[in-house]
């Protein structure tokens, strides 16, 4: 983890899942508890629910409609909100998240969140984890139409909110939208080691990564 070069970062750009908050929960929730709740009810076996349900999480991996509550409510006719709610209690904050926020902030620092999630996770989120006292804007990738895996998400975040993106750090567990970053020409970027705290660490390819939050304020 190379010590980071904060004269030369004006801003800081985060996302939120796997990246501040724990990835167990979304992991949970897509891959054991809406499975389980659309096997009893459609009164199906969970089996045959994970094989209905894989191919079509599958198929829209990496567009807006993968993040978008709305979407899935109505493709699988079951209230995700709702659902959600009934394992909120796996919302957790990473290890020193919120010292880093502090941090960025009391140094002057600009700070946006910049999630995919759908406004309504979002909210979910914000209820569980008091994160938006940190931010100076927090904003969804629905807002614009766009995930952040595209070049258009970046283009319509500089409209909305200008900054240099050469003096901008961003970190997110997702490296296909680091790469989308790095093309849009972000000068600072940083992946995330554990996105999930029950599962093994990752490779994060060419990436460096964080794996402590508080290694990232040397020199702030």
């Amino acid at each position: 983890m190379p010590l980071l070069p904060w004269t030369e970062i004006d801003t800081v750009l985060l996302d939120m899942d796997g990246t501040l908050l724990d990835l167990h929960f979304d992991n949970h929730f897509w891959l054991q508890h809406l499975p389980q709740r659309y096997a009893e009810l459609h009164g199906i076996s969970r089996e045959l629910a994970d094989a209905e349900l894989l191919p079509l999480f599958h198929a829209q991996a990496g567009q807006l409609n993968w993040y978008c509550t709305d979407f899935w409510s109505r493709e699988l006719a079951l209230p995700i909100r709702d659902l959600k709610r009934e394992v909120a209690e796996l919302i957790a904050l990473r290890p020193d998240a919120d010292t880093f926020l502090a941090a960025v902030r009391t140094a002057g620092k600009r700070v946006v969140l910049i999630t995919n999630a759908h406004r309504d996770s979002l909210s979910l989120k914000l209820e569980r984890i008091e994160l938006a006292p940190y931010f100076d804007r927090l904003i969804s990738s629905h807002d614009y139409g766009f995930p952040k895996e595209s070049a258009q998400f970046w283009f319509a975040l500089q409209q909305d909110f200008a900054f240099d993106p050469a003096r901008s750090l961003f970190i997110d567990d997702s490296l296909p939208i680091l790469r989308s970053a790095r093309a849009y020409g972000i000068g600072h970027l940083l992946a995330v080691r554990q996105p999930d705290s029950r599962q093994a660490p990752k490779d994060t390819e060419e990436f460096a990564a964080v794996e402590d939050y508080r290694d990232l304020l040397q020199n702030l």
